[in-house]
């Protein structure tokens, strides 16, 4: 009886060792589950509409993008004397989808006097 249960002992030993060594072995090596995308943190603001308000909402948008649309609306609203809305259409002002490596759209950000991003929002 006593050799039994040196046995099983032995064995649940073993299985948690290898348990153990399969799973440092694992760890980390998952793949992430989705993408990053690149948003600007520093904007030259001779860039864009209205350089010298104190403030800039910048969406970088598409044409055929649907929540751009909606986002293009929401941004309008946030237009006054003291923050510049500016629109970045793909198709139209494509240079600057390169220059600040915009790969996804829409991406709004919210840049100071000097071109700070100070918030950003994708999607």
């Amino acid at each position: 009886m006593l050799t039994r249960i040196v046995i099983a002992a032995a064995i649940v030993v073993v299985a948690a060792a290898a348990a153990f060594v399969l799973r440092r072995r694992t760890a980390g090596s998952d793949a992430p589950t989705q993408g990053s995308h690149h948003v600007p943190t520093q904007l030259d603001r001779s860039d864009f509409l209205e350089p010298s308000t104190p403030w800039l909402v910048a969406l970088f948008s598409s044409a055929d993008c649907q929540v751009c649309a909606s986002m293009r609306s929401k941004a309008e609203v946030l237009r006054s004397s003291q923050v510049a809305v500016d629109d970045v259409e793909y198709t139209q002002r494509r240079a600057l989808h390169t220059k600040y490596r915009i790969d996804a759209v829409p991406c709004l950000v919210l840049a100071d006097a000097e071109g700070v991003v100070r918030r950003s929002f994708l999607g």
